[in-house]
């Protein structure tokens, strides 16, 4: 599966919420958001337009890490419908 290479930081919390995670703050930019599935976690995602591939896999790769997951498993669950 594909990561988009379009996809908004406010498009991206929303798809993370079926991770549990919730936008906990707003500084400038950028955008924290908190789980607490498996311990509690933070995230820190661009509040930008469309997010860098890098920075994406990035974040996707430190959401698989945290549950002990692939990081095509995080991908799929986001991005399989897309």
């Amino acid at each position: 599966m594909k990561m988009p290479r379009d996809i908004s930081g406010t498009e991206l919390a929303r798809l993370l919420e079926q991770f549990g995670y919730v936008i906990s703050r707003q500084t400038g930019s950028h955008l924290r958001l908190t789980t607490q599935r498996a311990g509690e976690h933070h995230i820190i995602i661009p509040y930008h337009s469309a997010i860098k591939l890098g920075t994406l896999n990035g974040i996707l790769t430190d959401v698989a890490e945290h549950f002990g997951i692939e990081k095509s498993e995080v991908v799929n669950a986001l991005f399989g419908s897309h």
